[in-house]
């Protein structure tokens, strides 16, 4: 019976890089203070009177003779539920009186009630108009508390203006308005951006002890901006706000430990800390805690314990715990495995932007699992994480318009997403951008350009391409025929357990191509692809057992082989069965 020794090429559109891909959440990041994160100053007592023990009659008399300072203390007394019941209308309403008549403190506190909505309806003009007022007699927390209104979106923003009543706070000592301008040059709001600026206003406020402007100082320590980097200054300043039981500091301080920045790494220091931010509500160190429990870093694993952080953090809106929460509902992990809640928890995070979330749900849209299939809405999402950069949504999107799923069939369109993700050294679009090359689909045929892609690939470990690279060489099919250089990269894809290079190892050993002739070392390598199922190596094993080549001659396995091989329709195996039965 003639053998028959041929070097098998990977189909140009191959089942391993087909699948749909999924990337993992990402872990803490620096965070700092938001912009506008220091709000507006509270109400005050100011003068002494609200501090006196005189009896709210007494007060009440004096109010209602028209007396501006008993009129405002009469309203912190309401305010405050001080010798009267809490009523804030009440308090108001005589806060108004006050004004009115031109106390400036009062004016001041009517400006707070407008701004917050408290005691009446919300109304930004009027706030601003108040503590303008409180803030021409110079009261300098409603000088501050101007500026940040006027800081807010809508028809009474003025940065300018803003600027110059935070410069005006800033400048008479008030803490907040330092900060606010430290905020203000480090993002380029209403001035110039200006590091070296930013840097000498959260100074001044954090020496004064600020939480959210240390812990922005310390930032700007950690990562040079405007000042020489200065790890030990930052991990100081963040202590000195998370002492505060400021939570932004503490998550910092948590990721210095769980990156080992400036500090040795020490992800149960760094637990410790995400866990003194978490308790108080803080969304982004419960999600980084949460993923300590889920990979079993510096605490006990946990799955259970590690959903319901990313529960709480995705409740609160954090993307990336939603991303999460859906990862674990589609796996099963620490929860009842559910695509359809995985569905739910992956939109959410998708609608806020998260590529990978975006990824994922289209994986669920294009695979109808949680969700009613829908290729459509697959390339939607799939587009949507493919145009912020991620490699495996361009990957996927590719996929898509290669076989035509949800969009019209373009390969190369195919190939324009291939190469992106490409850039990016993601391994399969490196193969598959070779394959395009290799065969002329939505680019110009390119053996050159095939090879380089392939070798992009083989050398991340990507078994088809370094099988495909071994059938290049073997072959000399565009470029010089090389079988040492075959048999070292079939090699490579056998050891990774992958069919195709197993077998054609064993065509190698069987012909003596780049190896010693070896039909023993052929059959064994022949014999782990057919124990996968490879039907041509079920065949090709057929043959050297009844050759009794590399292996005792054995008719009943040849047979047994090549039943196997011609039940999944190899022709050659089913025309060996007949002239066994000649």
């Amino acid at each position: 019976m003639e053998m028959r020794e041929e070097i098998v090429c990977p189909q140009t559109s191959p089942t391993q890089p087909m699948r749909l891909v999924r990337r993992g959440a990402m872990g803490g990041t620096w965070l700092g203070a938001g912009l506008l994160g220091f709000g507006l100053l509270a109400g005050m007592a100011v003068g002494g009177l609200a501090q006196t023990a005189a009896p709210a009659v007494d007060v009440q008399k004096a109010a209602e003779a028209g007396d501006a300072k008993a009129q405002f203390a009469l309203a912190l007394k309401y305010e405050a539920g001080d010798g009267v019941k809490q009523d804030d209308e009440q308090a108001a309403s005589w806060f108004r009186l006050a004004a009115e008549q031109g106390f400036a403190e009062a004016q001041y506190d009517l400006g707070v009630m407008y701004s917050t909505g408290k005691g009446l309806v919300a109304n930004d003009q009027q706030a601003i108009r108040w503590f303008r007022k409180a803030a021409d007699q110079g009261i300098v927390d409603a000088e501050y508390n101007l500026g940040v209104e006027l800081l807010k979106d809508g028809p009474g923003q003025n940065l300018t203006e803003a600027v110059g009543c935070l410069r005006k706070a800033a400048d008479a000592g008030n803490a907040k308005a330092q900060g606010q301008l430290g905020l203000m040059y480090d993002a380029g709001l209403g001035v110039a951006k200006d590091s070296k600026a930013a840097l000498v206003w959260y100074t001044k406020a954090a020496e004064q002890g600020f939480a959210s402007a240390q812990t922005n100082l310390a930032m700007m320590y950690a990562t040079s901006d405007g000042t020489a980097k200065d790890l030990t200054l930052a991990s100081t300043w963040l202590h000195k706000a998370a002492e505060q039981n400021y939570p932004d500091a503490q998550y910092d301080i948590g990721v210095m430990y769980e990156k080992g920045i400036g500090v040795a790494r020490d992800p149960a220091e760094a637990a410790s800390w995400f866990r003194k931010a978490s308790d108080q509500g803080f969304a982004q160190a419960q999600y980084n805690l949460g993923l300590l429990y889920a990979q079993g870093d510096g605490v006990t694993q946990d799955a259970r314990q590690a959903v319901g952080l990313f529960r709480k953090a995705g409740e609160q809106g954090n993307p990336y715990a939603q991303f999460r929460l859906g990862t674990q509902y589609e796996l099963g992990e620490g929860v009842a495995k559910d695509t359809g809640q995985a569905a739910v928890w992956y939109r959410k995070s998708a609608d806020l932007g998260f590529d990978h979330a975006e990824n994922s749900l289209a994986v669920l849209y294009a695979e109808g699992d949680g969700v009613a299939q829908d290729f459509a809405q697959a390339v939607t999402w799939f587009r949507r994480a493919a145009e912020q950069g991620f490699a495996d949504a361009q990957f996927n999107l590719g996929l898509s318009y290669m076989s035509g799923s949800g969009v019209q069939k373009d390969l190369a369109q195919a190939a324009v997403w291939y190469r992106r993700a490409a850039d990016q050294g993601y391994a399969d679009a490196e193969y598959n951008l070779g394959a395009a090359y290799k065969n002329g689909e939505g680019v110009a045929k390119d053996d050159a350009q095939a090879i380089a892609w392939y070798r992009k690939a083989a050398e991340q470990g990507s078994e088809i391409a370094e099988d495909s690279l071994g059938a290049i060489y073997a072959k000399g099919d565009g470029t010089a025929q090389n079988f040492s250089l075959a048999v070292s990269w079939f090699r490579k894809a056998a050891d990774q357990g992958y069919a195709d290079g197993e077998y054609n190892l064993g065509v190698a050993y069987l012909q003596g191509d780049g190896v010693a002739k070896d039909p023993q070392q052929a059959t064994a390598w022949f014999r782990k692809a057919a124990e996968q199922g490879y039907d041509k190596a079920q065949e090709k094993l057929g043959e050297m057992y009844a050759d009794g080549s590399g292996v005792a001659k054995d008719m009943q396995q040849a047979t047994s082989w090549f039943g196997k091989a011609a039940a999944q329709g190899n022709a050659q195996a089913a025309q060996n069965l007949r002239l066994m039965k000649q």
